[in-house]
């Protein structure tokens, strides 16, 4: 199955921990979706990606399709709590593809929230292992972040920022 990736989960190493079967399809692009770092993480009061429907045309959020095995979807859905399964239609080039995403439920929803470091550094290192447009990654790179308290906890999830890819699973 086609599943769009926008936030961390671009980065191959990061998602094939969720999902072994993940393979690179080719890059999308979400329309009337701005990106937002606003859904509030399931573990603390930090903000994660969110594909935030704008209904704005000129709005765009960017990312990577991957194929799946349809199989590791329960895996993925564990992970992504908080946020709605859905289908989507994500223009590639001149196609248009429908492709599973992950929205965020609007209960979880928190304009005040900001990043850790660690997360948005994970979003922009699938940003930047998949080049997507520099324009957009600079973007992502002015969004206020903030140092997460619990080293322990910035450690593990540092432990595959600026890992080379692992190619030989693709």
């Amino acid at each position: 199955m086609k599943y769009f990736a926008y936030g961390s989960n671009m980065l191959t190493n990061w998602l094939r921990e969720r999902v072994p079967s993940c393979k690179f399809v080719t890059l999308g692009v979400l329309k009337s979706h701005k990106l937002r770092f606003h859904k509030k993480s399931k573990k603390d009061e930090s903000g994660k990606c969110n594909a935030f429907y704008t209904g704005l045309q000129q709005d765009e959020v960017l990312g990577v399709v991957f194929e799946i095995d349809s199989e590791e979807k329960s895996d993925l859905d564990k992970a992504e709590r908080g946020y709605e399964a859905k289908y989507v239609k994500v223009h590639c080039g001149d196609i248009t593809i429908e492709a599973l995403t992950y929205i965020a439920a609007a209960s979880v929803i928190d304009d005040s929230l900001i990043p850790y470091t660690w997360y948005k550094d994970l979003v922009l290192d699938g940003a930047n292992e998949h080049n997507l447009p520099r324009a957009y990654i600079e973007q992502i790179e002015r969004i206020p972040a903030k140092a997460d308290s619990d080293k322990s906890r910035d450690q593990k999830n540092r432990r595959i920022i600026g890992l080379p890819r692992d190619y030989t699973k693709d």
